[in-house]
């Protein structure tokens, strides 16, 4: 019922906790689970890594890119072959919880995107200053009215998922893409946020900040655009 998307790059350090926390959550979420695990062309041993876990654990599978795709096409990637009535999406970075997926579970039959907010973020003040201008001008260009996009715990009811346009940054604007489809709705709900333990982080003032505000004009211009339809009828 709940495919679990967890892109990967360059997170070797974290392979050991994150085995540990699949094999653990997997076999008591409320839902039966499964993990689908996304190596975007790592250059360390994270891959050799990912393959030890799957060779051991039937609930847990991989993909690897041939390079260095970015975190929404490791996201794209991982619903484009789900099949689950949920999809869900964590970081290998370890600061999140899996188990806070038992919160979002409770409400996804009643929303499209069920999504954390990172409660008593264990960031940088320099991180925490540019993560919150980003949400402000993402959110007076989007009007989505979310509060932490960046959050990497999220639930999504596949039909939707499967319908949202993606690009790069896509993963940056999921509340409004989900918004933009007829019935699509959201709902945030705390989450906890831990320090990074092991690797390093992959975001940067370009990354964190100046791309997000550019890709803000990507989506007003491609929401003007969106096409929506429902099939009535087929013969097919």
């Amino acid at each position: 019922m709940l495919t679990i998307i967890i892109p990967i790059f360059n997170e070797e350090d974290n392979m050991p906790r994150l085995k540990d926390t699949l094999s653990s959550y997997l076999p008591i979420c409320p839902v039966k689970a499964c993990a689908i695990l996304v190596n975007d062309g790592s250059s360390d041993k994270s891959l050799e890594k990912i393959k030890e876990l799957c060779l051991n654990n039937k609930d847990i599978y991989y993909l690897s890119f041939d390079k260095n795709r970015g975190l929404s096409a490791a996201i794209k990637a991982g619903i484009d072959i789900t099949h689950s009535e949920y999809v869900g999406y964590m970081d290998a970075d370890m600061q999140t919880d899996i188990k806070d997926f038992d919160i979002l579970l409770k409400y996804i039959p009643d929303y499209a995107l069920v999504t954390g907010i990172r409660a008593q973020r264990k960031d940088s003040v320099f991180k925490l200053m540019q993560s919150r201008v980003a949400n402000s001008f993402r959110r007076m260009m989007t009007k989505d009215g979310a509060t932490d996009t960046g959050c990497p715990l999220k639930i999504l009811k596949t039909a939707y998922a499967k319908k949202i346009p993606f690009f790069n940054g896509m993963h940056r604007f999921l509340p409004a893409l989900i918004k933009l489809q007829d019935g699509g709705d959201f709902y945030e709900i705390p989450v906890r946020h831990y320090p990074r333990q092991a690797g390093n982080s992959k975001f940067n003032l370009w990354n964190r900040l100046l791309s997000p505000l550019k890709d803000c004009f990507a989506f007003r211009w491609m929401a003007n655009r969106y096409i929506n339809y429902e099939i009535k009828d087929d013969n097919i």
